[in-house]
């Protein structure tokens, strides 16, 4: 019943809630609507073209996964690329934004990225923290929005325009009016909801059902759409569950923390230590595989080394560097699936996508490791 129970628990449904949100904003046209409207405000400077794409991605991905994210804007980009002559290096530049906007993105909320949740779920479960969507946002959007400011520069720096401006041609179709407003109301209340669940007393998984019931009521949602949810992620992170209960009920977590000498370690190495192990296994394998994994084993080790930790914010710390740890893996095309679809466009090479994945990895670590610290210090999540 434990195992199996992992299948069913609340923090999947917050996964399947915002599956259903990017299939329905797909489906009605608001996705398109939206990335009009957003990108607007950029006007059609080159360099300013690029910020638009980086930031509208990263705030997609923020609340609808982060591949589905990286599929549409390539698609909205897909014209803009055709106006750009095959030399112009601006054209690597704005296909690795979409990658770069939407993993980095990811991070700014709970249903961004897997790892998120699966972290969430271990600090507020499993160690008794009262973590709820307003307070992880509040924290990692900042974040967020310095990590694309940085990489825009980067970008700029490493794949120069030619052409100074970029005309703008985003074309999708829309669903009937009334499935429009039935949409829209119902993805702005969810969100709301999501952004407000300490007032209201509703947590986000709970909040999450509600997109489901109201757009399969409506008719909106139905086989059809339910054969789209990405249930590889779904089934990877609810055995990423399991695995974490089976350490923990085994004694095997406790066996593998007491036969290493953790407490006797400087708990910094520690910290930086898993983050680095994680950031390097999400880099040649899914982030979501590599989280799963660690993150139970760093809870186990976490507890185990007690108030040892205390000087450098605690348990928390820990396993926050690692979640975001494996968000900032993004060297190669294997190493998240929005690196896969850029790299698929065949206008990007290994090599840009790993000179950009490093730089963006190493500092946005420096950045991650400082702002976690801070945040643990201060109690600022709690």
């Amino acid at each position: 019943k434990t195992i199996k129970g992992s299948f069913a628990d609340p923090t999947i449904m917050l996964f399947i809630g915002g599956f259903v949100i990017a299939i329905m904003a797909s489906k009605m046209g608001i996705d398109a609507q939206l990335a009009r409207v957003l990108l607007k405000p950029f006007g059609t400077q080159s360099k300013f073209v690029l910020l638009g794409f980086l930031m509208v991605t990263g705030v997609f991905s923020m609340f609808i996964s982060n591949t589905a994210t990286a599929a549409m804007m390539l698609t909205f980009l897909a014209p803009v690329l055709r106006q750009l002559p095959s030399n112009n290096k601006g054209r690597i530049a704005l296909i690795l934004a979409i990658p770069i906007g939407a993993n980095i993105g990811g991070i700014g909320t709970p249903v961004g990225t897997p790892p998120n949740a699966i972290a969430l779920k271990y600090l507020n479960e499993s160690l008794g923290f009262n973590i709820g969507f307003f307070d992880w946002a509040i924290v990692m959007m900042p974040f967020v929005i310095v990590m694309l400011l940085l990489s825009w520069v980067l970008l700029l720096k490493l794949f120069p325009f030619t052409e100074k401006h970029i005309h703008l041609n985003i074309e999708g179709k829309t669903a009937e009016r009334s499935q429009l407003i039935i949409s829209y109301i119902t993805i702005g209340l969810t969100i709301l909801l999501w952004l407000t669940d300490k007032v209201t007393g509703i947590n986000a998984n709970t909040v999450a059902l509600i997109p489901i019931a109201i757009f399969c009521v409506a008719g909106l949602f139905g086989k059809k759409e339910l054969k789209e949810i990405d249930w590889d992620v779904i089934w990877l992170v609810a055995g990423g569950f399991a695995l974490g209960t089976a350490l923990d009920k085994s004694g095997l977590a406790a066996h593998l923390v007491g036969a290493i000498p953790f407490g006797q370690w400087s708990p910094m190495i520690v910290i930086i230590g898993a983050g680095l192990i994680c950031w390097f296994f999400s880099n040649i394998i899914s982030n979501t595989a590599t989280a799963a994994l660690m993150i139970p084993v760093m809870v186990a080790v976490g507890t185990g080394m007690g108030s040892v930790l205390e000087p450098y914010g605690g348990i928390l710390t820990l396993i926050l560097g690692v979640t975001l740890s494996a968000s900032l893996a993004m060297i190669l095309p294997v190493s998240t699936p929005p690196n896969a679809i850029a790299f698929s466009t065949g206008m990007v090479d290994v090599k840009h996508m790993r000179t950009v994945g490093i730089i963006v990895g190493v500092v946005g670590l420096a950045i991650a490791f400082t702002m976690i610290i801070f945040v643990g210090k201060m109690g600022i999540m709690l």
